[in-house]
């Protein structure tokens, strides 16, 4: 009741009681504030501001204006890891959503060893990138690998300019698909078991029970994981630098290794920040227009 009145009509107690409990509410989110504009927003602002200039990897240079972006859409490295990081994002967010929710689906039906094949499934997840890109690169090895071994090939994997990049997604997807499943199964147990039974006394099975009843229910989990994934591959780097260094050439160059060749091997801090400045904008706009569609989706 105290709390709903106008602040004229409160006591001048409970007025210093709000202002104290203000205070202190403020002094408890301060140190957060702190950190998250002096390793967030100052960098942030920073690399932008580092984008009309011509400075090198100390940050040290001249005002060039729009010079970096210009030169940005002019130059065919660009949009060479521009087209490279989109065809990677289809070779892997769709897919490895598709992936996560067939195994969701199929171990949610297990009725023993559950928690053992979903602990399978989760744990290349939390394993070090270096860890993984050394595990493929033994299996994918041209020489003595176990995938050439098996089936007699002598592709060079990671070397191949046509294989190079649906290798690289593959392991991603290998690698981060757990994460997908965990989420999927949670959305899975969260659908009430008593719209299924309903369901079912209407005689829907099988297929019905998904498209109309599974599907739907799932769709805002699905919609996170599209959302994630998109976020996580526009930024794709580790695996790229380790298992392929952007070659061969180019084929697997995309926007952050090619921020990276331009900031720390050419110098470029300037043009490099320009490139990094245009990723966070297309994060934005694509994560924008993926939020829309699903608010759609979901009317």
């Amino acid at each position: 009741m105290l709390d709903t009145l106008p602040p004229a009509a409160r006591t001048p107690e409970r007025r210093l009681l709000d202002r104290r409990r203000a205070g202190t509410a403020a002094l408890l989110v301060l140190p957060f504030l702190i950190l998250y504009l002096l390793f967030l927003i100052y960098p942030t602002l920073r690399v932008v501001q580092l984008s009309f200039t011509n400075a090198d990897l100390t940050g040290a240079g001249a005002w060039v204006g729009l010079q970096n972006y210009t030169r940005l859409l002019r130059d065919p490295t660009f949009w060479t890891a521009l087209l490279n990081t989109v065809l990677f994002i289809l070779l892997t967010a769709v897919p490895n959503t598709v992936v996560g929710l067939v195994l969701a689906l199929l171990v949610v039906r297990l009725n023993r060893l559950k928690n053992v094949v979903l602990a399978l499934f989760f744990l290349p997840f939390v394993l070090p990138v270096s860890v993984v890109t050394n595990v493929w690169n033994w299996v994918l090895d041209a020489n003595f690998g176990l995938v050439n071994t098996l089936t007699g090939s002598t592709v060079a994997w990671f070397q191949d300019p046509v294989w190079a990049l649906p290798a690289v997604a593959l392991v991603t997807i290998w690698w981060t698909v757990g994460f997908n499943v965990l989420l999927f199964i949670a959305g899975l147990q969260g659908i009430p078991a008593e719209i299924y039974e309903a369901a079912s006394l209407d005689g829907a099975a099988g297929q019905r029970l998904f498209w109309s009843i599974t599907w739907p229910n799932l769709w805002p989990v699905t919609s996170l994981i599209l959302l994630l994934q998109l976020i996580a591959q526009f930024k794709i780097f580790d695996q790229i630098y380790l298992l392929t260094q952007g070659g061969p050439f180019d084929k697997t160059l995309v926007l952050l290794l090619y921020s990276y060749r331009e900031g720390f091997q050419q110098q470029h801090g300037g043009y490099s920040s320009t490139i990094g400045v245009v990723l966070m904008l297309v994060i934005a706009l694509v994560t924008a227009v993926q939020a829309r569609l699903t608010r759609r989706g979901s009317v």
